[in-house]
């Protein structure tokens, strides 16, 4: 009749919690001596109550009786389904102190405190270099090791993280799942997108200190700061030929390699970069997606209207080293030259 009346009459001697039954009471007790009973017939592990040792079974037995009732996916403890059925639901329930921002996860909340106490314990042994989290250390070593775990199963390119590895299956998947909340325009990743946004804000909240350029991100501002500089970090390993940016230096080792990744779907030509194979498929399309502002006209390739449009600035920026006569192409100062050299083209 206690259960119904709620009476707890029976109390712990040692801190004077108080139950409804005498089980409950000697259950309760072994938290203060320590007594664990109950042992694993397999491991040896033992526990206070037979209630958690059955739950530890399932870890011998591979029993997952707690089903996802959204997506099927089973797991050994009902605490464990809980936390996952926040992936569906959406709930975050631990939330910053400082910024208000919410986390699915209390580690991700854990991780995030970091960023308002400056807090960085771990550190690189070879150069000294400090992370927030061991993870993000580990991942950083790759950089010194030279390690890259992440292989692609299309086309077997390695990645020393897993996100990069999304992102690359992408080439071949053709997913584009960031959306443009104001265009829908799609795009394989977030940062394009970002990029893109700018289209529409035309924020340009970085400025170049020398020359007083504007950026729409910081990157970029990075990048152009190299103009000035003259640097070029990124060298390669098979001619020592040096680059300002690592996509240059990416794109000229395929020079060595041979390496066409990026294929036709029509009729299978393959190319180097990805732009080039997006110009080629205008060839089977027809499209002609760059157009003049000025007179309509239309181009395939985005380099054929920047010359284009030369017709309506006047602008000649080729001009002939000898008499001063300038150009709008390249190919008709080529052509100019021979006036000069004699040479017949």
């Amino acid at each position: 009749m206690r259960v119904h009346t709620g009476e707890n009459t029976l109390s712990c001697s040692v801190c004077a919690k108080r139950f409804t039954g005498k089980s409950q009471l000697n259950s309760h007790m072994r938290v203060h001596t320590g007594e664990k009973p109950f042992s694993c017939s397999v491991c040896g592990n033992s526990f206070t109550q037979k209630s958690i040792l059955n739950t530890h079974m399932r870890v011998h037995t591979g029993e997952k009786p707690f089903s996802c009732s959204v997506c099927a996916k089973r797991f050994t403890h009902k605490i464990c389904l809980n936390r996952h059925m926040r992936v569906h639901t959406g709930d975050k329930p631990f939330s910053c102190s400082v910024c208000a921002e919410r986390f699915t996860w209390k580690s991700d909340l854990n991780t995030h405190m970091v960023v308002h106490r400056g807090d960085k314990p771990f550190s690189c042994s070879v150069c000294a270099k400090r992370f927030t989290g061991k993870g993000d250390l580990n991942t950083h070593m790759r950089v010194h090791t030279g390690e890259k775990p992440f292989s692609c199963s299309i086309c077997g390119k390695h990645f020393t993280q897993r996100s990069g590895l999304n992102k690359h299956v992408r080439v071949h998947t053709g997913e584009k799942p960031y959306h443009c909340s104001i265009c829908a325009k799609t795009f394989a990743r977030k940062g394009q997108l970002n990029t893109h946004m700018e289209v529409h804000t035309g924020e340009r909240p970085f400025s170049c200190s020398i020359c007083g350029k504007y950026f729409s991100q910081k990157s970029n501002l990075k990048k152009h700061m190299i103009v000035h500089t003259g640097e070029k970090p990124f060298s390669c390993s098979i001619c020592a030929k040096h680059f300002s940016q690592k996509y240059d230096l990416t794109k000229h080792i395929s020079v060595h390699t041979g390496e066409k990744p990026f294929s036709c779907s029509i009729c299978g030509k393959s190319f180097r970069q990805k732009g080039h194979l997006n110009e080629h498929m205008s060839v089977h399309t027809g499209e002609k997606p760059f157009s003049c502002s000025i007179c309509g006209k239309s181009f395939k390739q985005k380099g054929n209207l920047n010359i284009h449009m030369r017709v309506h600035t006047e602008e000649k920026p080729f001009s002939c080293s000898i008499c001063g006569k300038s150009f709008t192409q390249k190919g008709n100062l080529n052509t100019h030259m021979s006036v000069h050299t004699g040479e017949k083209t």
